[in-house]
């Protein structure tokens, strides 16, 4: 198996409420699940609970794996952690649960990038990164990020900047694919699904 995808689910969403929400009638999570078929081997849902995945396999389909952090850290990087300890694939994708625009051109190139690295990051002008929309090495993000959780850091950036090997992708690059930047964008209350009708508008042509 080559490639996993670790998809990291809100911790907000203690009871999983975020399960209700829906995009043109159907659970969003279920979007991002489908937008991944034929990206990748195989996809892992990580849960802060039992309950919450519980929650969320009532919605999903059962070739999804579902796991959740059941070590002392809490926290993203911790989540990660758990993805990164279960996914079979050599390379794997990490993305929050609320990503509605899934690309398969960008996530085709994240993957291509990362071969012979430890991680393909996207990274802004400013320098600021996004690194729950990148690719890892699954084993060298595996070891990097048990060794930063013994430190007692919490973020997963401070698990990248450990990394040695790390291809960071400008957003100059992304931009050519993707314009108005939409796979970074995450969906977290149902009020977002309002940004999201809006961004899949066409938008107006310029008159010459």
């Amino acid at each position: 198996m080559e490639k996993s995808a670790v998809i990291l689910l809100d911790s907000a969403s203690k009871e999983a409420d975020d399960t209700a929400i829906e995009m043109d009638h159907t659970p969003l999570l279920n979007h991002v699940v489908d937008s991944l078929k034929g990206l990748v081997d195989e996809v892992i849902l990580v849960a802060d609970s039992q309950e919450q995945a519980d929650a969320y396999a009532k919605v999903i389909s059962p070739q999804v794996k579902f796991i959740f952090n059941k070590g002392q850290s809490k926290g993203i990087l911790a989540k990660a952690f758990a993805g990164f300890s279960v996914a079979q694939g050599d390379y794997t994708l990490v993305l929050p649960a609320g990503s509605p625009f899934v690309s398969k051109e960008i996530v085709d190139l994240l993957f291509d990038l990362c071969v012979s690295k430890s991680a393909v990051v996207p990274r802004w002008t400013n320098q600021e990164m996004e690194p729950l929309h990148a690719v890892y090495n699954t084993q060298k993000a595996l070891e990097i990020t048990k060794a930063v959780l013994a430190e007692g850091e919490l973020d997963i950036e401070a698990m990248v900047e450990k990394m040695r090997g790390v291809r960071y992708l400008s957003t100059m690059v992304i931009e050519q694919l993707d314009p108005d930047f939409k796979f970074f964008f995450t969906v977290n209350r149902p009020v977002d699904l309002k940004k999201v009708e809006a961004m899949n508008k066409p938008k107006p042509r310029k008159k010459k």
